[in-house]
């Protein structure tokens, strides 16, 4: 067989995913390991949506609702935004691939930064664009650096706020000035996939972004379930944006891209505020316990705007990770996104906390990283 497989498609390194805890436990020879390393939320999914997706289950011999009417009406009322402002993809990546598909032709130019969520790249060299890559500074987006990268070809600026992994937020000053610098043929794709975890004061209003848009550029608010609201494997979220931009999204979208029990859950959790409240408190006393522990042992961990935070260890990342996953414990190394020092974890119950810190002394004195 001789497969003519295109340059652009030939040169794609897939995205890494990760093996099931199962495996992990065979390879290891472990058993009860908690995982820390995907930014999942530990409380579970919420329970209203399990129990509106138990009840859906008899209906599965039908296709879902192609528009996503009830979900979209219940968005649309929930954020403040019409109907046709919105716009469900399978996880908030489909939105990613839905403007990359609608606005980028082959040579054209969508600037990212470094590190940041890998599919932005991705998507673009699927379509044959170039992508222009601009590095954080002090760890976070390079604003100034990014506008000066702007051309005439540029189409899309992809800027994940809360960023992942480092957890910074971009000031809401900041973005204004930034946006008002930006041309208004470019969209400014803002992945929002942190957001509920934000402090009150660096949340930006989204139903001005994407409305008041006369002689701005576009933008484009990108939301998930899969974090505050417990429903990652669902694979469900959506975007916010102007009417227009929504218009040639649905252009490119499949019919029925969202299944129904994602369709019924989602529209379930958003009402489940006792949930989504116990998550948002259940993580920030979380996060401030872990930090003040890791300080007694001696690691240094970054503020952060998420679920998750980075923490220096003080020594290579990946030997560390390595001794975490023989005592149970799954972490992420950093040491692909450049900091060879660094793990990064999420937040998880009380119990997994304790354990996480328990395990990290540890392996921290078998490393001799203390």
């Amino acid at each position: 067989m001789k497969l003519q497989i295109p340059p652009n498609i030939a040169e794609i390194t897939p995205y890494p995913p990760g093996k099931p805890i199962e495996e992990l436990e065979r390879e290891y020879g472990i058993r009860d390991s908690i995982k820390l390393a995907s930014n999942e939320n530990p409380f579970g999914p919420s329970p209203l949506a399990v129990r509106a997706i138990s009840s859906a289950l008899a209906n599965l011999h039908r296709y879902p609702d192609g528009s996503g009417y009830y979900l979209t009406a219940g968005i649309s009322e929930h954020y403040g935004v019409k109907a046709d402002q919105v716009v469900l993809g399978n996880g908030s990546n489909e939105i990613i691939e839905f403007l990359v598909k609608a606005f980028v032709q082959a040579d054209d130019e969508v600037i990212t930064s470094h590190p940041s969520f890998l599919m932005y790249q991705k998507f673009v060299q699927v379509r044959g664009g170039i992508n222009h890559v601009v590095g954080l500074r002090d760890m976070y987006h390079d604003l100034a650096a990014i506008v000066d990268m702007i051309s005439e070809r540029t189409r899309l600026i992809f800027l994940d706020n809360p960023n992942n992994p480092t957890g910074t937020a971009i000031p809401p000053a900041d973005l204004v000035a930034f946006l008002e610098r930006v041309p208004d043929s470019v969209i400014v794709v803002l992945d929002e996939a942190y957001v509920d975890f934000m402090d009150d004061d660096l949340r930006i209003d989204t139903r001005a972004l994407i409305s008041d848009v006369a002689g701005r550029c576009g933008v484009v608010c990108m939301r998930t379930f899969s974090k505050a609201y417990g429903l990652a494997g669902l694979r469900i979220g959506f975007g916010l944006m102007d009417k227009k931009i929504a218009a040639s999204l649905h252009k490119v979208r499949q019919p029925f891209n969202i299944n129904q029990l994602a369709l019924t859950g989602a529209l379930a959790a958003l009402e489940d505020r006792a949930f989504y409240r116990r998550t948002i408190d259940g993580t920030r006393e979380g996060k401030e316990y872990l930090m003040r522990e890791l300080a007694i042992l001696g690691c240094r961990s970054y503020p952060s705007q998420t679920n998750f935070f980075l923490i220096d260890v003080g020594g290579d990342a990946t030997l560390l990770y390595e001794a975490m996953l023989k005592k149970g414990v799954i972490v992420r190394s950093m040491k692909a996104y450049g900091f060879d020092r660094f793990i990064r974890i999420n937040i998880g119950t009380p119990a997994e906390n304790k354990r996480f810190l328990n395990a990290l002394q540890s392996c921290l004195r078998e490393c001799g990283y203390v």
